[in-house]
């Protein structure tokens, strides 16, 4: 229609013969030009009518849009499918792995004792297990009391409180001594927490403080047992500074009051050594043979603990507030050192590590079978201690067990179930994509790949491959049915129909099932495995049917792009036409008004 319609037009247009009589070509021009795009010379609303040519023009691209639905729907079908299948191929190497048919399990007779794991290919045997001493990390245990004292210049007033250097600070509020109550702030000094205390009790509680022991003791004037607290008390002034009842008439401090500030820089640390760095802000030590740097100006000695933690030296450094001490302990167990060296500044010695005392870690000590001793580091127990291939034994305290390692079946079913599960959702899946539906008024619609035969051959050849009876195989199983597995003719799915059967076979003739999967030439999982490879592979049957289709869609958006270039060819030509129409109406229009107009005025 498009092109005879725009022959037509052109013929008839090209062909009119205007006179023209009274007009400038100026004139003719601006009119023509105006009322062409307007459209009012002929009263013809003809950019209708060329939208309609185009669009009728346009209409095989409806059909081949659909067409494009369809193959996009088929490849995505197809992406599915290929994706279920390497899922699928995955399972079958596994079943191909010879060391599947290899595994193991552990079991230890008194898992109070110790727990046990089997690599595959554990040698398989009953061992009894006498573990005579677990393995413990070396540490290095620093000199005690590393603090200064609570009052180093033995000037009580000049202590305060709240920022003294107590293990948890002190908080304002009241406590109790012989049923008086006390109240301090935290910026009292300590004279006046000894102060208010005597006068509180009216001098028969006092309180003095020991600069050699670094502790606080209260005495009663009376000889009376001293009774301290109440539920009611709002500080923790006689916690902080270790003071509990002992039913005498003299309360001391547990232990030493003063303890090392760990957030504050070093030089407020409360140490009583201060931590040098040389004078430059590049102290540095060695553990391990891993070097630690600080800047003892602006660092905290929980900063160099982290870094300590965090470095390759393979220790852990802490501090203990109970004995005013720092520790550092090996990452791992046994009987090995710890070495440490300052380098730049005294940090070791400031904190007395290296003054300290090694505790030598222990290593585990134990028989197998009646053995002679064994040694391990750790407590976990390898083959390279006791000789027993792929067994590992974790000990947990001493005594005896048995450990028996045997064929772990478990594994070898469960890695057949999965099988089935993946092969089952490869054909649940086609077949899904190829049911044919009716509606209630009769219509019926196809599935994306109804019909498409390369979905049927991989159905097809998924479910010969993996049911036939294999040939070449020596053995007694030579299909899934010896290991109790059906197929469903119907729908070609798979199910463990008698797992009974699988349990014993597996038990009893587990080299017979590893031949039916992993023959090399004739196993199941062997030949299955490499369909799926040759199928998806470059030049594969799934592989090229993809490109296929997705040529057939390039080729399909090539032809609605010819056409719609036409279309617009096309368009240009009929509005020029029309154009060509409407300017030529314009002239005729403006010849007849002229010639009416001299007939009115009597001059023709």
């Amino acid at each position: 229609m498009s092109t005879s319609t725009a022959s037509t037009l052109s013929s008839i247009l090209s062909s009119s013969q205007i006179p023209q009589i009274g007009l400038t070509d100026n004139t003719n021009t601006s009119l023509a030009s105006t009322l062409a795009v307007a459209g009012l010379a002929s009263g013809m609303n003809w950019q209708t009518t060329v939208q309609e040519l185009a669009n009728a023009e346009r209409a095989p691209e409806t059909q081949w849009e659909q067409e494009q639905t369809t193959i996009n729907t088929q490849n995505s079908a197809f992406s599915t499918i290929s994706s279920d299948l390497s899922t699928l191929q995955t399972d079958l190497q596994n079943l191909e792995n010879p060391d599947l048919y290899e595994s193991a399990t552990a079991q230890s007779s008194n898992t109070a004792v110790a727990t046990a794991t089997a690599a595959s290919g554990a040698t398989l045997g009953s061992y009894a297990f006498n573990i005579s001493q677990l393995a413990t990390a070396a540490q290095i245990s620093g000199t005690t009391n590393i603090s200064q004292i609570l009052a180093p210049g033995g000037n009580l007033s000049n202590v305060t409180i709240g920022t003294a250097g107590f293990s948890t600070p002190v908080t304002a509020g009241t406590f109790t001594v012989d049923g008086d109550q006390v109240t301090i702030a935290t910026t009292d000094s300590l004279q006046q927490v000894f102060d208010n205390i005597a006068s509180a009790t009216n001098n028969k509680v006092t309180a003095s403080y020991d600069p050699t022991m670094d502790k606080i003791t209260l005495t009663s004037a009376d000889g009376s047992p001293i009774v301290l607290g109440t539920a009611a008390d709002t500080s923790n002034f006689l916690q902080v500074a270790q003071l509990y009842n002992n039913g005498t008439d003299s309360v001391a401090s547990a232990s030493a009051l003063g303890h090392v500030n760990l957030t504050l820089s070093m030089s407020n640390s409360d140490l009583a050594t201060p931590v040098t760095d040389g004078g430059n802000g590049q102290g540095a030590f060695t553990i391990n043979g891993v070097t630690i740097n600080y800047d003892a100006s602006t660092d905290s000695i929980q900063d160099v603990l982290n870094e300590i933690n965090s470095s390759n030296a393979g220790v852990t450094a802490s501090y203990n507030p109970l004995n005013n001490s720092f520790v550092l302990q090996n990452d791992t167990t046994g009987d090995m050192g710890i070495s440490m060296q300052d380098v730049t500044g005294n940090f070791l010695a400031a904190t007395g590590l290296s003054s300290g005392t090694l505790q030598r870690g222990q290593n585990l000590l134990y028989t197998v079978n009646g053995s002679s001793q064994l040694v391990s580091q750790s407590n976990t127990i390898t083959s390279a201690s006791s000789g027993i291939t792929g067994l590992s034994v974790t000990a947990l305290a001493t005594g005896s067990t048995t450990v028996t390692t045997s064929e772990d079946t478990s594994t070898i079913t469960s890695a057949i179930q999965q099988f089935i599960t993946d092969y089952n959702a490869v054909q649940s899946y086609i077949n899904s994509q190829q049911v044919v539906t009716t509606a209630s008024n009769g219509t019926v619609t196809p599935g994306p790949l109804t019909g498409d035969q390369t979905a049927n051959d991989i159905a097809t050849n998924l479910r010969s491959l993996s049911f036939s009876a294999a040939s070449g195989l020596t053995s007694s199983i030579n299909n899934l049915g010896d290991l109790g597995i059906e197929t469903n003719g119907q729908d070609n799915t798979l199910s463990l129909s008698d797992t009974s059967t699988l349990d014993e076979t597996l038990a009893n003739n587990l080299s017979a099932v590893q031949s039916f999967f992993s023959d090399a030439t004739n196993g199941m999982a062997t030949q299955l495995s490499k369909y799926i490879s040759g199928i998806t592979g470059p030049n594969g049957e799934l592989t090229n049917h993809q490109a296929d289709l997705t040529t057939q869609y390039n080729n399909l958006s090539t032809q609605i792009s010819n056409l719609e270039s036409k279309i617009s060819s096309d368009e240009a030509q009929w509005t020029s036409e029309f154009q060509a129409m409407e300017s030529a109406q314009s002239q005729v229009n403006q010849e007849l008004t002229y010639l009416s107009e001299q007939i009115t005025n009597g001059n023709l």
